[in-house]
């Protein structure tokens, strides 16, 4: 989506766009929820809500994003919502106020940001990360079996070249996989380590949108989270989980044919990040 700077949306431009933000909002989380009320869980869908912590009530809030007016704002949910303020009527972000006090956070998150941008993106990892998370380990990070059986996933480590840029997905790495990884990934050094082949970086996207509040449009950062979900099926069909029972088909990232399936989608994440990423940084300068 194009951003834009100093609009000003009447009540039925607004209530339109609101209105179709939580129909969009509700189809994409309709399984979670419906998993939820049965007491369900699922190996690779509950990853966006369990991990990154925000509830499906989360994505239903719909903001309009930094210098965007909503005209005639009487009843409008977000005259109550922190970060906004009222004046003549409209109500609107207080981008002022949130940059003011998120300062240090936005200012992290304007580093990584920029530095994925400026970077090419890097295609050599082949999803290991997720393998170097169970090696030479009797205990696997999900309840579903692995594809090739414990010995069987060790030796796909041991013949590739572990390089994996990613703190938080490097953070999880078993203690005899650490050695391996040709990188030392930091929190201290993400904003100089992320580049945009990275999966986790484009997932990130959805955690960027959301700690950046109200001035991100709602459709922006569901954007983002549908780039997280689709980035995360791939991560864990190439990942030496077996998840056929759950319909997920695996990218063999053993095999050659695997490896070039996985490069090409990472390829595709990268395109479609890149915008979303562009997007997020031009809204905090």
């Amino acid at each position: 989506m194009t951003i834009v700077t100093g609009v000003v949306l009447d009540r039925s431009e607004w209530t339109e766009r609101m209105q179709a933000h939580i129909t969009r909002a509700d189809a994409l989380t309709a399984a979670r929820r419906q998993r939820a009320a049965r007491g369900e869980t699922h190996p690779v869908d509950d990853f966006l809500y369990t991990y990154y912590s925000y509830k499906p009530a989360l994505l239903r809030r719909w903001h309009p994003g930094r210098n965007v007016a909503l005209d005639d704002a009487t009843g409008a949910p977000h005259g109550a919502w922190r970060w906004y303020r009222s004046e003549g009527g409209a109500v609107s972000a207080d981008s002022d106020a949130f940059l003011a006090e998120k300062s240090p956070l936005v200012r992290a998150i304007r580093g990584i940001l920029a530095g994925a941008l400026g970077r090419s993106g890097s295609y050599g990892c082949f999803g290991m990360h997720e393998w170097a998370m169970v090696y030479r380990d009797r205990e696997t990070r999900h309840p579903v079996p692995l594809r090739l059986g414990v010995a069987g996933t060790d030796a796909v480590v041991d013949a590739h070249d572990v390089r994996c840029t990613h703190i938080d997905a490097f953070r999880f790495f078993t203690p005899d996989a650490v050695p391996l990884n040709r990188f030392a990934p930091s929190r201290d050094t993400q904003a100089a380590m992320e580049q945009p082949g990275c999966l986790h970086a484009g997932m990130d996207l959805y955690k960027w949108a959301v700690k950046l509040g109200p001035l991100v449009p709602g459709e922006l950062m569901l954007d983002a989270f549908e780039l997280a979900r689709d980035i995360r099926e791939l991560d864990m069909r190439a990942s030496p989980y077996d998840l056929e029972a759950w319909g997920y088909p695996p990218v063999p990232v053993e095999t050659p044919e695997g490896k070039a399936e996985y490069v090409a989608a990472q390829r595709g994440f990268t395109a479609r990040a890149q915008p979303i990423r562009a997007s997020l940084l031009a809204l905090i300068g």
